[in-house]
């Protein structure tokens, strides 16, 4: 009886011993992701005059936000958890998993021609591109931006109706926002409903996004960060048209953090929302250095600093790219980089992950700081993190 109760007490003591040293490497762990994010951040926003970052970390199944200055220069308010950033660009990743719901659930199907959703576009060239030619930058020659003269959506179809392509569809990439922005048109109208309704109920709510908007509610409004230009000015986004479907979503790190961790299958969604979300990481076309999925941008993995620089490089958003398609496209890989950048004229934020590393960063600026900086920022952070793994 006596051996018994020593024996007892002897496995208790083990437990606690194997407990406490996995809770005091958390811990250690955890001290070093956020060293390592402070030494990386800090010489960034110095250098850039950055007012306020938020950065957000998976590593495995843990993740984390790290906040650093201050949302508005006027009021001194320091970032938090709840600090809302404008996405930019990176808003189109959104557009991209909705199209691809609308697949999965029947509504529309990506190798469709364009013209049989949009019927007021019909006999234009235009209406000829394939679905997702507008979700890979490849219908023919858009430009960036929606034309000045082009103020309403009457006037874009009549601009989309005049339209003529500049290259062959599926031969070049040109970065566009009038290409996604009619994505999300097209896809909100095979649904029957508002774009901006849509993701609000079928993502933002379903992902658990409980502080992303495309319209920050009156309550939310002093938690919205002040955007900063490059000489000081404060600025925020203003709306326009395809806006919504193209830049026009404002979040926390947190919330993002939660959309990476749903694009590495970490959470527990609707089976048909999680296969829509990993089905934009299909590769379409090889564009450069790159592969271009739906809108998410990805490289083999592991992968050089100086691959993700090229790929990111402004030649890849001005200058049209010879894109050769994949047949058929490519499955979903783990073993790779997604990325997609995004900014406006006065924030500037960064996405990128690895699924077979089980590892992603989120960064988010009240300043459009250099593209450059943002992917060095993360990558250095991405591969330490990774070097530290046991």
């Amino acid at each position: 009886m006596k051996f018994r109760a020593t024996h007892f007490v002897t496995t208790v003591t083990l437990a606690l011993c194997t407990i406490t040293s996995i809770s005091l490497a958390a811990d250690n762990r955890q001290d070093q992701i956020r060293h390592t994010v402070d030494e990386a951040v800090q010489p960034v926003m110095a250098k850039n005059n950055i007012a306020g970052m938020s950065i957000g970390i998976i590593d495995g199944q843990q993740h984390y936000v790290y906040n650093y200055g201050v949302a508005s220069l006027e009021t001194r308010k320091p970032v938090t958890q709840d600090t809302l950033f404008e996405l930019g660009s990176i808003s189109k990743t959104f557009t991209a998993t909705l199209a691809s719901l609308a697949q999965v659930d029947g509504d529309l199907t990506l190798t469709d021609r364009v013209g049989k959703y949009l019927p007021l576009l019909g006999g234009s060239r235009f209406a000829d591109v394939r679905v997702f030619d507008l979700g890979t930058h490849t219908p023919g020659g858009l430009p960036i931006q929606v034309p000045d003269n082009v103020n309403n959506n009457d006037q874009l179809t009549q601009y989309l109706k005049a339209w003529q392509p500049t290259y062959a569809p599926g031969t070049r990439r040109t970065y566009s926002n009038i290409s996604i922005g009619m994505l999300g048109v097209l896809t909100a109208t095979s649904m029957k409903q508002d774009f901006a309704s849509l993701v609000e109920q079928r993502l933002f709510a379903a992902l658990g996004m409980t502080n992303s908007y495309f319209d920050v509610p009156q309550a939310h409004l002093a938690d919205y960060a002040q955007g900063y230009k490059k000489d000081g000015a404060p600025i925020r986004v203003s709306p326009g048209v395809l806006s919504t479907e193209a830049y026009g979503i404002k979040t926390s790190a947190a919330d993002m953090t939660r959309f990476l961790q749903a694009n590495m299958n970490q959470l527990k969604l609707d089976e048909k929302l999680q296969r829509a979300i990993t089905q934009t990481h299909t590769g379409y076309f090889k564009a450069g250095v790159m592969t271009q999925d739906l809108i998410w941008e990805q490289y083999a993995y592991p992968v050089a600093l100086k691959t993700l620089l090229e790929g990111n490089s402004q030649a890849m958003i001005f200058n049209a790219t010879p894109v050769t398609g994949f047949k058929p496209p490519q499955a979903p890989r783990e073993d790779v980089w997604i990325n997609k950048t995004g900014s406006t004229n006065g924030f500037g934020a960064y996405l990128a992950f690895i699924p077979a590393k089980q590892l992603g960063i989120v960064i988010l600026a009240n300043k459009n700081f250099p593209i450059d900086e943002r992917v060095s920022t993360a990558y250095r952070i991405l591969t330490a993190i990774a070097g530290s793994e046991h």
